[in-house]
């Protein structure tokens, strides 16, 4: 149970979390799995869901059976999944509304497994360009590490142990509870579990109690 009069500072994942983001990673794994001659379906989505985008590759490229392509897949799924936000990305349900509720209470951010570039893209797509962000590309290492997470909350001035994390991903969620904050999960695939103190359907659903305004 999250106790909100503890709860200091925001963090919110982007990628299906914020940002409705996920079909346009989904379209470009299928189109790289389609180009091996190989299916790609909720099983693939499941084992790649949340990595860092290079990790990902690496993982396609694995079970395609070509780990020495994993550069070039890194490659393609990058510029695919850009030019699928580009045509079509919008804020998640609920996802505007519940940052507005957040930042009168608190400060809030951003904590992102995707690059810098794709990250400011979808974020300014969807109305979100204000928010300060941590991405893999400033840390040392990508969720499931605790890295984006505690320099999220550093960059707040919170302690983690005072914050809470929105994610949609098994992965993003064992980031956010290995960096010491409150897990609340909105899962992008329904039926993958994730450690979570709350598990919402959607952004929509969060109920934010009233509190302390900010002044």
């Amino acid at each position: 149970m999250i106790r909100w009069d503890t709860v200091d500072g925001v963090v919110f994942d982007c990628d299906g979390l914020l940002v409705d983001t996920e079909p346009c990673w989904f379209a470009a794994e299928r189109s790289i799995f389609a180009e091996y001659g190989r299916v790609y379906g909720h099983a693939e989505q499941a084992q790649l869901i949340g990595t860092q985008y290079r990790a990902a590759a690496a993982r396609m490229a694995a079970m395609l059976g070509r780990p020495q392509d994993a550069a070039p897949i890194a490659d393609r799924l990058l510029a695919r999944t850009a030019e699928a936000i580009r045509r079509d990305c919008q804020a998640m349900p609920g996802a505007r509304e519940l940052v507005g509720a957040c930042a009168a209470r608190g400060p809030v951010a951003v904590a992102s497994n995707s690059p810098r570039a794709l990250v400011d893209l979808s974020l300014a797509a969807a109305g979100f360009a204000a928010l300060p962000v941590v991405t893999a590309d400033d840390v040392p290492a990508p969720k499931p590490a605790p890295d984006v997470y505690l320099a999220a909350c550093a960059a707040l001035g919170v302690r983690p142990a005072r914050a809470v994390a929105f994610e949609d991903s098994p992965t993003g969620a064992r980031a956010a509870r290995a960096a010491g904050l409150y897990v609340v999960a909105v899962p992008s695939l329904p039926d993958q579990p994730i450690d979570a103190d709350l598990t919402l359907a959607s952004l929509a659903d969060a109920d934010l109690p009233a509190g302390r305004e900010r002044p």
